[in-house]
């Protein structure tokens, strides 16, 4: 009998650049061990860092996460396939329609999003997004010999990143463990996915229109984003004292936010993360950024309203962005977020440099 064979399917190398040399403006964020909340003491020793640290810069790094670097190296080898090796065609064949299922499964063109509106300056963001269940809908047939690392890649992110950080959060609201865990389930209906994305460059005229803002100010629609750190330069967030700054690459290390799910949950207690994307630095202009996502949302069936029985929030009190009454089960959320973004005119907020928007009566902002 025939031994089933264990090696993988070839994939040519994606070659990170080396991290910039710049003098740049970098934001302290704190590193977690997530090693730690492995176990019910790690997590209790852990959740007052994560919580200070969100609460105040919206970022925290963590390590130790369970991939090694050389299994981090594979998923940017395979990341790369969906814009390298798929023809044309065939990425049109798998191109989401965004405007109507409000989703983001499949490929996303360049030039779908307004980066500046009063300049007319489209983006040059191409991606490729899986359902966490990897197997929701036809691939590429470059991709599909790489399925099951992605589906192991899924369900590592879902399982030994996500679920602690929830259970960091709800241990912070005073909680039972699973309280977030319990509403961010793997097998349910839900838009929780792993996202490829590449950046690419732009023309100097469309930087000199945008001031190099490549994809502006904004906050995610999920709860957590986990983002897998890349060399290339280009993300920023908004610190406290209004100034942008940039987050420093840290090999093999994940960045991770809240969205707005998040502050829908807790009450205002943890504010989603203003963050945005702009022209690498100098010494890196001459590559393409390319990033790995995993984006955890809610699942679709979930109301987001705050979790009131929290005597943290009794405490401190509880702000809402919405009544009870009227508050959006996360399908509608994410459907109206997903389908508008970058897409539906704006209008000037109050603040300077923000343009609002009204997402079923709920005000959304984007930052210049």
């Amino acid at each position: 009998m025939p031994v089933p064979s264990t090696s993988l399917p070839e994939c040519a190398r994606y070659i990170p650049p080396p991290a910039t040399q710049e003098n740049l403006d970098f934001a302290e964020l704190v590193i977690i061990d997530l090693a730690k909340a492995q176990t019910p003491e790690g997590r209790a020793e852990l959740y007052p860092e994560v919580r200070d640290a969100l609460r105040s810069n919206g970022f925290v790094y963590a390590i130790n996460h369970g991939y090694t670097q050389a299994q981090r190296d594979r998923i940017f080898d395979i990341a790369d396939v969906p814009f390298t090796v798929v023809p044309p065609d065939e990425m049109k064949m798998y191109t989401a329609d965004i405007a109507k299922v409000g989703h983001y499964q499949g490929y996303k063109a360049r030039r779908f999003w307004r980066v500046d509106t009063e300049n007319q300056v489209l983006d040059q963001i191409e991606h490729y997004g899986i359902n966490r269940n990897v197997h929701n809908r036809p691939h590429p047939r470059a991709l599909r010999p790489f399925m099951p690392e992605i589906d192991a890649f899924a369900r590592h992110n879902h399982t030994n990143v996500l679920q602690p950080i929830l259970k960091l959060l709800a241990l912070s609201l005073e909680l039972p463990e699973d309280a977030l865990v319990d509403k961010h389930r793997f097998d349910v209906a839900g838009e929780t996915a792993v996202r490829f994305m590449k950046y690419y460059k732009r023309s100097e005229e469309e930087e000199k229109l945008s001031s190099n803002v490549w994809l502006k100010g904004h906050t995610d629609i999920g709860s957590i984003t986990i983002l897998w750190s890349q060399p290339v330069g280009g993300l920023q967030i908004l610190s406290k004292d209004g100034k942008w700054k940039w987050v420093r690459h840290i090999d093999n290390a994940l960045v991770i936010n809240t969205g707005d799910a998040m502050e829908f949950f807790s009450g205002g207690y943890y504010k989603p993360t203003i963050h945005r994307v702009v022209q690498p630095p100098g010494d890196q202009l001459a590559y393409d950024r390319l990033g790995v996502f995993y984006f955890s949302m809610p699942d679709d069936d979930v109301r987001l309203i705050p979790l009131v029985e929290s005597p943290v929030l009794q405490r401190v009190g509880v702000e809402r962005r919405c009544a009870d009454e009227d508050a959006p089960f996360y399908e509608q959320w994410r459907k109206d977020r997903t389908t508008s973004y970058g897409r539906t005119e704006l209008r000037k907020g109050t603040e300077k440099g923000v343009e609002e928007q009204i997402v079923r009566g709920i005000v959304v902002k984007n930052y210049n």
